[in-house]
């Protein structure tokens, strides 16, 4: 990158840190000083507040008191956080609320209550982010007429001739009826059309309307001889209300398709708390929007007019036949309801359900987003936002917010297993943050945020190292920072275990509270470094979104149950895992990119190779734009066949004929644009070929890797920073890491360790060696710079058959967290859940033992394996904490010749306690609950415990 342009994208203003009422940086410092590397290291190990994980921060009910506020902001900040997320929630149930009051959104006492907050926070050196409403998605009791989200849905009843038919209209409009998460009680429901077609269907000239008939409240035909399907297009008015929306900011959702409205919302927000406490600029970092969760939202009193405005034909003939019924979320209930089509016939419902849903994302685009972009800009903050799917464009929307966001969430199976079946087995990213850093990084951003560890399950069970894990999974996808899911306001009486609305538990009393700043030290370092260098792409990805919502509607959540591909995720690990650096993009950055001696260029990003895959559908413009860019040298791989039809239905014949054009002259030219079939398995081998076929360099190989062992690339003007992480939970793996030439060559190697702040030597000419354990990540950095005083790093061998183990009985304490105490003695080692006594313990458990030294040559201590958090003290002295990974201590110089007294006191879950609990209906709902069954967990030290 040019320093000129790196210049301009640095986010501080000088390397002695950020002030809090700098915060606005991106709206007001364009230009600013970049930092050495000398800079950047101190920035590394001295991370200001701003770079440390954030929480957001779920006023429960409203329920909030001056007194618990400011208790719980310095709980925080102690703890490592870095700033909050307002975030009013409706009032979690099976929950005693000690008869607090609630505050109504935006009355008084509310915006009394934020403007004190905002006051103490400010005081503390903490930022504060403040969400748009409330609950998801946001609206309000107020709303009304077009101002209320409407859906658009059908209802299908199938029929066989010959026959005569008759329903009330009443049957239509009752099956019809969307089964969304939250629906509204008030919504008003009319029926559009009904109508009649065979089944299968060839063409619209089949269609018999019935229409009518609705007035009459019944529908009546004689069937003929064959199969067909009574269509009703039914439209529903406000048929959705705000889920867990606080007091105020609950009842019907916006119409975000509704300019007015929307900007109304929004207006009417910031002025009632503008007015009594005056300007947030400098106060209120950012406005945030959380799941544009739509639950299927598709109308606005002017759609049909916009769909033929921008698309030339008239949207209402087709409207029922691209839809289908939809169910939770406007997810897609049943892909089979309603006719079939012929092909030609197929083909044609799938470029008008494609314009449908580009439709919908441009009027987003236009209605929503960049009117809550301005209204921030107005209000002098940032804005943030989940800009992806449901409605948006996953990947363009991140070019219009300041602080475009993902999402990582905990499940089971995370860390266990990385699937090349189905891309949600083993990983903790959603589908799309991909998207989301891609764009953010084509419009120079390098604050990415994302709700991190989402977490509606495992709620007591999630440790630091899964927190750890599923987080380092999010920066090997683009992101920069994290907000977690969640801190909850509850009050320091309240019942145990407090207010829970959701997350893993970041309360004052988990088990893991003491040890919780540990983490977020090494996050703040992590995101200090990423924010200040620019994550490194060479290979451009096209994924087919024009087809996927052709045949399958654009997805609603964040997991999609059905994706199209399916093999999207695994092609960006395949090349990651494989040495390159990849970003997505869109067929409009493709439009608007440079060409030039064999690279695509979008402002600071440049590709030498574009894979697409499974790409049937282009614009006769893209298509050309990606022949111009093999012409001047660069390399296409197209996954599974060549694009061969154009978008969209108006004049589909001659527009396709042109990309059929294109990309079969393309093919000629055999060293730049390859057709591979998709594998059936092993991705990384698959794309290790495709490197071989065209030539395409790697800059970095790993050896014996394996799809855990994930890398991503940084770089400043000073230096190389690669992250490798081993993204397993339980095992470890021993790797070689081999950067190309152009990196290592005539530079320094240096290992930046995130947990203590330290920098270390690494010899790399033979290559780096890393012995990665259970959710290790190292952060290795190359630069000309030479620092005589970093020491040496060599890996500590892992433990061997030769070695001492302590095999003597442990005397054993047993510190609850309920107050009580207890001692026992071990005569070995044992998962404390293989025992009735201690299964359902929760705390610090002690273990006590004397070990006899007459070798100088004992140097570490390890402990085997730990179930939980790990502190050594030998012979009185703190040797520190293990909170992941391997947990293994050097001895050196606490060791004596002769007898030494060996204290380990390991911290476990809470999850087993929580079941136990039978008569905390909190404690069951998360653990025992029909939907979030939990099992019994591992505990304690498990051992061996290993000198050597």
């Amino acid at each position: 990158m040019r320093r000129k342009s790196f210049l301009k994208r640095c986010s501080i203003l000088t390397a002695g840190g950020l002030l809090y009422n700098q915060i606005s940086w991106a709206l007001e410092n364009k230009q600013v000083e970049a930092l050495s590397i000398d800079q950047l290291y101190q920035m590394f190990k001295s991370p200001d507040m701003i770079y440390r994980p954030f929480v957001r921060w779920w006023w429960n009910g409203d329920k909030v008191e001056k007194d618990e506020l400011l208790r719980e902001l310095k709980l925080l900040k102690d703890a490592g956080i870095g700033g909050v997320e307002i975030n009013p929630i409706k009032f979690p149930q099976r929950t005693d609320d000690m008869g607090i009051k609630s505050l109504m959104w935006l009355s008084k006492e509310w915006t009394d209550a934020l403007d004190y907050t905002l006051t103490e926070a400010k005081k503390m050196g903490l930022t504060c982010d403040l969400i748009v409403g409330s609950g998801w998605p946001f609206g309000a009791e107020y709303l009304e007429g077009e101002e209320r989200a409407d859906i658009v849905t059908i209802a299908v009843k199938k029929v066989s001739g010959l026959m005569e038919f008759e329903a009330p209209v009443f049957d239509f409009l009752k099956e019809a009826d969307p089964a969304v998460t939250s629906p509204y009680p008030h919504r008003e429901s009319e029926v559009m059309k009904v109508f009649m077609v065979p089944d299968p269907m060839n063409d619209l000239s089949e269609v018999i309307d019935l229409s009518d008939q609705i007035a009459s409240g019944f529908i009546k035909v004689n069937i003929p001889r064959g199969n067909y399907a009574i269509y009703a297009l039914v439209k529903t008015k406000a048929f959705l209300q705000v889920i867990n929306g606080a007091p105020g900011a609950n009842g019907q959702v916006l119409n975000h398709f509704n300019k007015a409205a929307v900007e109304k919302y929004l207006n009417h927000m910031s002025d009632a708390i503008t007015k009594q406490i005056g300007s947030l600029k400098g106060r209120v970092r950012s406005f945030f929007v959380d799941s544009l969760e739509l639950e299927g939202a598709n109308w606005t009193a002017d759609m049909a007019d916009e769909f033929k405005k921008r698309r030339g034909y008239d949207l209402m003939p087709y409207l029922p036949l691209i839809m289908w019924r939809i169910g939770g979320m406007g997810n897609v209930y049943d892909y089979n309801y309603g006719t079939k089509f012929t092909d030609k016939f197929q083909e044609t419902i799938e470029r008008v359900r494609c314009d449908f849903d580009r439709t919908k994302v441009e009027l987003l685009r236009e209605r929503f987003l960049l009117p809550f972009q301005n209204w921030c800009n107005k209000n002098g903050v940032l804005s943030r936002a989940q800009a992806y799917g449901r409605g948006y464009h996953p990947l363009e929307s991140s070019l219009v917010v300041d602080i475009p966001e993902g999402e990582t969430w905990i499940k089971y199976g995370v860390g266990e297993e990385i699937s090349e079946i189905d891309y949600r087995i083993g990983r903790a990213y959603t589908q799309a943050n991909k998207f989301v850093s891609s764009g953010a990084h084509l419009s120079g951003k390098r604050l990415i945020s994302c709700e991190e560890c989402t977490n509606t399950d495992m709620v007591f069970n999630a440790t630091l190292q899964m927190i750890k894990l599923a987080s380092d999974q999010s920066f090997i996808t683009g992101i920069t920072h994290s907000v977690y899911h969640g801190f909850n306001y509850s009050p320091k009486n309240a019942p145990f275990p407090g207010w829970i609305r959701y997350g893993n538990y970041m309360s004052e009393h988990n088990t893991y509270w003491p040890f919780f700043k540990l983490l977020n030290d090494y996050k703040a370092r992590v995101s200090a470094l990423l924010q200040h260098a620019d994550m490194y792409a060479d290979i451009a990805i096209l994924p087919p979104l024009y087809d996927s919502w052709g045949k399958y509607g654009a997805p609603n959540e964040p997991f999609p149950s059905l994706t199209y591909p399916d093999n999207l995720s695994l092609i960006w690990e395949a090349a990651q895992l494989n040495g390159n650096g990849t970003d997505y993009v869109s067929d409009n950055i493709i439009n608007k990119s440079e060409i030039s001696n064999g690279f695509l260029k979008y402002g600071d990003r440049k590709y030498h190779t574009l894979i697409l895959v499974k790409v049937e559908s282009l614009e006769p413009e893209t298509a050309k734009k990606i022949a111009a860019f093999v012409n001047s040298g660069g390399k296409i791989v197209c996954v599974d066949f060549l694009p061969n039809k154009s978008i969209g239905l108006t004049n589909a014949p001659e527009k396709s004929i042109q990309v059929k054009q294109v990309f079969n002259e393309l093919l000629t030219q055999k060293n730049r644009c390859i057709v591979k079939e998709s594998p059936k398995d092993n991705y990384v081998l698959w794309y290790r070929k495709i490197q071989e076929e065209l030539g395409i360099k790697p800059y970095l190989t790993i050896e014996n890797g394996n799809p855990f062992i994930q890398q991503v690339r940084y770089s400043t003007p000073d230096c190389e920073i690669f992250l490798i992480l081993n993204s397993n939970y339980n095992k470890a793996f021993d790797v070689t890491i081999k950067p190309a030439d152009n990196i290592s060559k005539n530079t320094n190697c240096y290992y930046w360790d995130a947990v203590s702040g330290n920098m270390y030597t690494l010899d790399a000419n033979q290559g780096i060696a890393l012995a990665l354990y259970p959710a290790d990540m190292r952060v290795i950095v190359f630069s000309k710079k030479k620092y005589k005083n970093a020491q040496p790093y060599t890996e500590v061998r892992a433990i061997n058959d030769g070695d001492t183990r302590v095999n003597s009985s442990w005397g054993v304490s047993f510190n609850h967290i309920d107050g009580t105490k207890s001692t026992t003695v071990f005569n070995k080692l044992i998962d404390l859940k293989e025992t009735t006594e201690y299964r359902d313990f929760a705390g610090t458990v002690v273990y006590k033992n004397k070990i006899t030294i007459t070798d100088q040559k004992v140097s570490h201590i390890d402990l085997g394996n730990v179930q939980g958090i790990s502190q050594l003290l030998l012979n009185g002295k703190d040797l520190g904490t293990h909170w992941y990974g391997r947990h293994l201590y050097d001895v050196v110089p606490y060791l004596k010749q002769g007898e030494n007294n060996i204290e380990i006191r390991v911290t476990t879950t809470m999850g087993n306690y929580m079941k136990s609990l039978s008569d905390n209906p909190v404690a069951q709902y998360w653990t025992n609950g029909k939907r979030k069954p939990q099992p019994v967990w591992s505990l304690g030290l498990i051992g061996p415990v290993t000198l050597f």
